[in-house]
């Protein structure tokens, strides 16, 4: 099955870094023009020199105007989105500061709902589109110090089947994968430790972890005319750890 995208464009947030940065590699290299958008201009240049076809935007999603004034003037241009942006630490309960809900809830919820509205106005008026955000396993089941992090990513989950009753009607589909761990930077964050490592291993089927491209090649095929009429979906791409776990 090949993956054809004539004449689109599509949104990917979160672009400089792991999940994200192989979205626009996968994209660009079938001939989507891509909007990049990442809040680190280092990581933004490394990938236009990589992908010169490429556009990109250095933007801090948190910013709700600064995004909206950004975002709305590309609106009739954009075909797919891929809500990627996200934050992430691992803190138990009892240490949890005010500050660090607000970095989760500002970045991981509140930003997705910005740019959704921002770039949906066009979609409708083409009643055409697809949108994946990307959720997460801590979505889906309880893991240790996640409660933050998992609570938002629970809130995209519930977030994507909303999205998709309401934008549904004008032809456009909406829904969200679910990662485990993830060979990224932002794995780092909570599975470096050896024991934690080994302990998420354990609970894996498959005894391994997510590469990238493998993500990236799931969120093309939700993107894609392929997987119409899937429309609302949280899509775990675990190893089969929900299997054993939900």
């Amino acid at each position: 099955m090949t993956l054809e995208f004539p004449g689109q464009t599509a949104l990917v947030t979160g672009a400089g870094r792991g999940i994200g940065r192989e979205i626009v590699r996968q994209l660009a290299t079938r001939n989507v023009k891509v909007i990049a958008i990442c809040r680190t201009c280092t990581d933004l240049d490394s990938l236009k020199k990589e992908l010169p076809n490429i556009e990109t935007i250095a933007l801090d999603l948190r910013d709700w105007n600064q995004t909206r004034k950004t975002l709305e003037p590309f609106s009739e241009q954009i075909d797919m989105i891929v809500n990627n942006a996200a934050y992430a630490k691992c803190t138990p309960l009892g240490e949890i500061t005010e500050q660090e809900c607000d970095d989760h809830y500002s970045l991981n919820v509140k930003a997705i709902i910005n740019v959704t509205q921002c770039v949906t106005n066009g979609m409708k008026q083409k009643r055409s589109g697809s949108i994946v955000n990307v959720s997460s396993l801590a979505g889906l089941v309880g893991l240790k110090d996640h409660l933050v992090y998992g609570s938002t990513k629970a809130a995209v989950d519930l977030m994507t089947k909303i999205m998709a009753l309401e934008l549904g009607p004008y032809n456009i589909r909406v829904n969200s994968i679910n990662p485990g761990v993830t060979n990224t930077e932002m794995a780092k964050v909570g599975w470096s430790d050896p024991k934690r490592r080994d302990w998420m291993l354990s609970q894996c089927p498959l005894g391994r972890f997510n590469e990238p491209d493998e993500v990236a090649k799931a969120i093309l095929f939700l993107l894609s005319k392929q997987s119409e009429p899937i429309n609302g979906i949280n899509l775990p791409i675990d190893g089969g750890i929900c299997t054993t776990k939900m």
